[in-house]
């Protein structure tokens, strides 16, 4: 049994994520975190909220409340949702908890001792009517690339040009509308980032299974144009972790906080010692997940992330682990994701534009999303989420495809056998040659599931998964038990109690994937025996003549063409 530490790249606060958000980072984390439980392995898998920074403060603001308000409310919203989405966090911890800052300021203090951390005089902008610098998207005015007039200080959302604030023309405070901005001096933190570019290097090319995606992301970043910059981690913000080494005060850096990026990784530690915290365990308990020197060394570390956090993750997450000169654990393996698209566009939080995750619950259970979303996973490249393919594929792989085979033997059996798995001492699998053979291809298709599986080939997974399903349709068809059942009731017994044994078995195979689905599929078969096939023939014996089932509802109602023209149509425009 293997130790997995699993993390998810954590959501902002300022807002209820959408569907590409989802697929992007914590939907394949927990596939992979049920797989892994299902395997038998001992997994601790965290996410969190990201509370700090310029975004929470916005969004309090825009909502009418103080941030810490907004930003607690917020987190229930989310964890609610997540819930729903059956992601199976062992935790789902706040960035802004005391452990978290407590974390933070070590981490902070071990990099300044062994020097890592410098001070810098920046130019910001400041508004003397706020009375204080405005960060980036405090700031708005007119693009002077593509002349949008509501261009932030940090990128134009029109034509998606990276800026700063100075390059802005008329801007002007978001906060108060004032247009009396300067530009003064501030003093602000670096992390010597461009210290570790030979480290990190070194690291990353090291890691030879990691995915095209990241490492080439990675490397851009480390050595393209003038390669790894040190990277500023404070910001003149109300809303955040104070500045401070350890324990103590950081002279002139009163009243700054540290830069939601340097924060938000150090979380995932923090979450784990806030689970631990909660169940009254001591500090050995979650240091076993990430110190060496506790037993983390057997540990192994998997990230998921969309593309845009990569950066962060492999070089300043690190940066910040390595410059501490403490024996933290560092990820062994980062699965990266492109975008999902919408329906020729992007799907976008700011512009509200796309299907949000708390709406795609309101009109469809977890399990119709979740198979979708996997196996469309924005693995190689970019994917696209239409109405009409997400009707077509849940229809046919969900619907048709495994449903169909769980109804049809379930009502089959009731109707000659009665509600419990019928007997045929004269027919046993092993002298069938149609079980035997099928036996053998559904063993050669669950190792390459399971293959697929461990190396984080989402795609790959799902297409063998629905393979594996649709054996048991062809199963049918060929056996045809109902044709049997006229001249040989003994052998249509036999073939009715191996189909009912493929109930189970995909159950337990598809949990990863659709767990709502396999419950009901565990329910009506009236067993709680989810171990996994390791020997399918003996997998395929576990329900037992006499054993008693039902005939579930419908797992998969179709979705209609009406359904699919009304969703299509309430979600062409943009979030109210």
């Amino acid at each position: 049994m293997d130790r997995i530490l699993i993390t998810s790249a954590i959501p902002y606060i300022n807002g209820i994520k959408h569907l590409g958000n989802l697929v992007g980072s914590q939907l394949p984390a927990d596939l992979f975190a049920r797989y892994m439980r299902g395997r038998g392995h001992e997994v601790m898998f965290i996410c969190a909220t990201d509370e700090h920074g310029t975004p929470a403060e916005l969004a309090a603001a825009k909502a009418g409340k103080p941030v810490d308000e907004f930003c607690a409310e917020m987190h229930e919203v989310q964890a609610e949702i997540a819930q729903g989405f059956r992601l199976s966090f062992d935790n789902f911890g706040r960035s802004s908890s005391p452990q978290n800052h407590a974390l933070t300021q070590h981490f902070a203090g071990k990099l300044a001792e062994n020097g890592y951390i410098r001070e810098v005089v920046e130019e910001q902008v400041y508004s003397p009517t706020d009375g204080r610098f405005l960060p980036d998207r405090y700031i708005e005015g007119t693009c002077p690339n593509c002349g949008y007039d509501s261009a932030r200080g940090d990128q134009c959302d029109n034509c998606t040009k990276q800026l700063d604030p100075t390059d802005l023309i008329n801007p002007y405070s978001t906060e108060s509308g004032a247009t009396d901005l300067e530009v003064r001096e501030t003093k602000h933190l670096h992390l010597r980032q461009s210290l570790m570019k030979d480290k990190l290097d070194a690291w990353i090319n090291s890691k030879h299974d990691w995915p095209i995606l990241t490492t080439s992301i990675a490397k851009k970043w480390l050595h393209d144009g003038d390669g790894l910059q040190d990277r500023g981690i404070t910001r003149d913000l109300h809303w955040g972790v104070p500045v401070k080494k350890g324990t103590e005060d950081w002279p002139g850096m009163e009243g700054k906080v540290f830069y939601v990026w340097f924060d938000a990784p150090i979380e995932y530690i923090a979450a784990t010692k806030e689970l631990t915290d909660a169940n009254g365990e001591d500090d050995v308990a979650w240091q076993r997940w990430w110190r060496e020197d506790k037993g983390a060394e057997d540990v192994k570390y998997f990230q998921f992330m969309g593309k845009d956090n990569v950066p962060f993750h492999t070089l300043s997450f690190p940066s910040t682990i390595m410059g501490s000169g403490e024996p933290w654990k560092l990820v062994d393996y980062i699965k990266s994701f492109n975008y999902l698209n919408y329906d020729g566009g992007q799907f976008s939080t700011s512009r509200g534009r796309g299907v949000f995750m708390d709406q795609a619950l309101e009109i469809l259970p977890a399990d119709y999303w979740r198979w979708w979303l996997l196996s469309h996973a924005p693995e190689s490249s970019d994917s696209e989420f239409t109405w009409e393919t997400f009707q077509a594929d849940v229809n046919k792989d969900l619907a048709d495809v495994l449903g169909n085979f769980v109804s049809r033997i379930t009502k089959f059996c009731r109707s000659k056998f009665g509600e419990e798995v019928p007997a045929s001492p004269e027919f046993a699998y092993q002298d069938s040659e149609q079980e035997t053979q099928l036996i053998a291809e559904l063993t050669l298709k669950i190792r390459v599931y399971e293959d697929n599986m461990a190396k984080m080939e989402v795609r790959k997974s799902a297409q063998e998964l629905r393979a594996i399903w649709a054996l048991g349709n062809e199963y049918l068809q060929a056996a045809a038990p109902w044709t049997n059942f006229k001249t040989n009731p003994a052998l249509a017994a036999m073939q009715t109690r191996f189909a009912l044994n493929l109930i189970r078995l995909y159950a337990v195979l598809s949990a990863p994937f659709i767990p709502d689905a396999s419950e009901k599929m565990l329910s009506a078969m009236k067993t709680e025996d989810n171990s996994w096939p390791s020997d399918v023939s003996e997998a395929l014996n576990t329900l037992l003549a006499g054993h008693a089932f039902e005939v579930p509802e419908v797992l998969f109602a179709k979705i209609t063409d009406e359904d699919r023209e009304i969703w299509q149509e309430k979600f062409s425009g943009t979030r109210d």
